[in-house]
């Protein structure tokens, strides 16, 4: 389940010795009582060939998601303005709300971040992959989520793959 199109099979890019590895993860996954912020969460940077093993409990700090389109300034703002409410007086409504220094940091923080590309990673992305990775877990299937990372200077999105004994590269390793 990728997001872009890269690679049909981001598994094809594994060194074998990955790929080995990939079965312990799995295992490991499958046979953990409850759902846990330790669970493990993979990170693929095809670039250098590396594949880190991270807990989820780690993904915020190791892959940081954007937030810029997600301030809730912003988003009282963006509201506001699809209720028809005029420009200047849905900013004045946010300064009373938030206060004006806030609603001032919020654009900046935006506005400065327009020419760095956060490849898709967003807050809401990393909030659903947990949510999916809970509820595959809880409904018993052991999936690992693999973020495979995009190239550092390119506007491709990372790609989130779910990997699983019956992932098609698996199959073979895992029989």
């Amino acid at each position: 389940m990728g997001s872009g199109s890269r690679e049909t099979d981001p598994l094809e890019a594994l060194t074998n010795r990955q790929r080995q590895g990939l079965i312990d993860i799995v295992r490991e996954v499958r046979t953990s009582a409850a759902w846990s912020w330790t669970l493990p969460v993979l990170l693929h940077d095809p670039s250098w060939l590396r594949l880190l093993r991270i807990d989820l409990s780690e993904l915020r700090r190791c892959l940081p998601p954007d937030g810029r389109h997600e301030a809730p300034e912003l988003i009282r703002y963006r509201a506001l303005l699809n209720e028809g409410v005029d420009a200047l007086l849905a900013q004045q409504t946010c300064w009373d709300e938030f206060g004006m220094k806030d609603c001032q940091r919020a654009l900046q923080l935006f506005w400065a971040g327009e020419d760095q590309t956060s490849h898709g990673w967003t807050i809401s992305r990393y909030l659903e992959l947990v949510s999916q990775y809970k509820q595959l877990f809880e409904q018993g299937h052991a999936t690992v989520p693999m973020l495979v990372l995009a190239q550092k200077d390119s506007r491709d999105d990372h790609e989130l793959h779910w990997v699983a004994d019956s992932t098609p590269m698996m199959r073979h390793t895992c029989a």
